[in-house]
This record gives structure tokens, sequence and C-alpha cells, in this order.
């Protein structure tokens, strides 16, 4: 039985850049072990599989895999798969269309705005099921230095330290002095447990103020090799998680705040990721990760 995909472009506007995504149309019948299976044949940081969605007004019911095991949530396959299934739902765009896609994932129910517009790339945006939370502190900056082929004293910026947050994924967020120091950061991966600490927080992700344009407010890299993944173009997880930590060490008023990330640029990937931060009373009451997507490729698994 064949079984259709299709191959996004996520974060980025344009073909051949930001994060590829692999979305398997026809997933019913694959077992845990095949998805694993067919996600290390894609080799990407992600691929996506589409099941029929279990509640009647929901769009599809989704699982996602890196090269190494399940996600319960990630944010480029969230992006390029409403933009996906916007696409398969009006065919043919003239004008402009928009859309909500409603996505079952294993952290729960994600609601997506989609806009699609003739000869453009789709935009996405989607509320983050669950709020950023600090996990365990930092391990000693000297361990994480070491870790990452750097030297004590290039990582932090003004007050910001490492530390771990998870919005259902978590990463340790490690602040660098500028763009020269996260060029240079070469993960030694022998170094990695002790800096990282258990497998599952062992995702890394860099990141410092100074960017490469004026609309962007950080620039960033993300290394996953638990995951499978060396080096990560555009990971809208980790964008979701990281607004804990701008509320934490930034205190951004009340209000709507919007942040652009840059990240995949090292790759020769680059990627823009949107982050909106809503804050009431000083706490951090929603936060949304949006960016584009294009459609690159079609095919079929003979399976």
């Amino acid at each position: 039985m064949g079984r259709r995909y299709a191959v996004l472009d996520v974060f980025t506007n344009k073909a051949l850049a930001g994060n590829p995504l692999a979305v398997v149309q026809d997933a019913e019948g694959l077992d845990t072990a095949q998805m694993q299976a067919i996600a290390r044949e894609f080799n990407l940081s992600e691929t996506v599989f589409l099941l029929p969605a279990r509640g009647p007004a929901h769009s599809a019911h989704v699982r996602i895999f890196t090269p190494a095991r399940e996600l319960p949530f990630a944010g480029h396959p969230t992006v390029g798969t409403a933009i996906f299934l916007a696409m398969e739902r009006f065919g043919e765009i003239r004008g402009e269309q928009n859309a909500v896609v409603v996505l079952e994932e294993a952290i729960g129910t994600v609601r997506c705005g989609v806009t699609l517009k003739e000869n453009a790339a789709g935009f996405a945006e989607f509320d983050v099921p669950k709020l950023p939370q600090p996990g365990v502190p930092a391990q000693e900056k000297e361990a994480i230095a070491a870790a990452l082929g750097l030297i004590p004293s290039e990582i932090g910026f003004e007050n910001h330290k490492p530390c771990l947050y998870d919005a259902g994924v978590p990463f340790l967020f490690v602040p660098v002095a500028d763009m020269s120091v996260l060029s240079r950061v070469s993960p030694v991966v022998s170094l990695w447990s002790d800096a990282f600490g258990p497998a599952k927080t062992r995702s890394a992700y860099i990141y410092t103020r100074q960017t490469r344009s004026q609309d962007s407010a950080f620039h960033a890299r993300m290394f996953a090799p638990d995951l499978g993944v060396h080096e990560d173009p555009a990971t809208g997880s980790a964008a979701a998680a990281f607004a804990g930590v701008v509320h934490h060490f930034d205190r951004p008023t009340n209000g709507t705040h919007f942040l652009r990330i840059e990240q995949g640029f090292d790759m020769g990937r680059p990627s823009l990721i949107d982050l909106e931060i809503d804050i009431e009373a000083g706490s951090l009451h929603a936060v949304r990760i949006g960016g584009q997507a294009t459609l690159i490729a079609r095919g079929e698994l003979f399976l």
C-alpha cells in the first residue's frame, strides 16, 4: 500500500531554507516502530504522521517523531502541518484564504490560525498548549561551557544565566555574549550528560541578543544529540519555552510583546520564528508561536 507524503520548509517563505518537515498523510495501520523507522529514513528534525481526528470538530490526530524518539509536541511540525492541511482543504489558492486547523497532539489539542495567499508562503500561528515552567537548576557554567566548546566567561550576558524551561519539551537555555561566540559553539557530546543532566533535558538552546536584523530580538542555535538531531534549523517548542526565559530575566510590562527569533543561519537554513507573549498583572498569561512554510515536495512511500 502506497502512503502519500509531503515535505515543507517551515519558518521560512522560500524553498531550501527554514526547517524541513515530512508529513505522512496515510498513516493508518502503521505502528509506533514503523513510524519511528520512517522518521529515521527521512532523517529530518521531525516527521509528522496524520491519523483521523478523534474529535468531530478537529482536523487531524498527529504523531511527531524525531529520528530517535516520539515527541508530545513540537513547533515546526505544528506550523507546517496546519499550513499543509489548510492547503489540502482549499486546493488552488486565489487571493487570500483563512482557516482554523485543530490538531490533536500528545500534549493536547492545539488550535492554529492559518492564512494562505496566492503565490506566497502560508502562515500559521498557534496558542502554546502549555505555558513554560522552570525546571531543575542548571549545572555550573564551567560544565556547560566545556560541553559547548566554549570558555566559562563566554556564558551569560546582562542578567541572563543558564536555566531550564519546559513548555511540553524541556530545553536548557544558555545565553552567550554575542553572535561570534554563538557561531563557535561546537558540541562535545562526550561531555553532554555532565552539562545537561538526564537524557530528557539534554536539548541545548544557545541564544544571544545580538541579531542580523533590527527586526529580530534574539539569535539562537539548538542542539539535541539525544533526539538524533545534531543541530536544528528552527525549534518552535524551544521558542515556546523561551517565553519563560524572557519573562524571568527581562520582566516585560503588561500587554502583548512581539519577538522575532533568528535560527538556522549557521547551517545555511535561515529561519524566522515569531513569538508573542501576553503579560497580565506581571505574570505570563499566554504564548503564541507563528511562522511561514512552503511546500517543496510530494511523494509516495511504498509501504
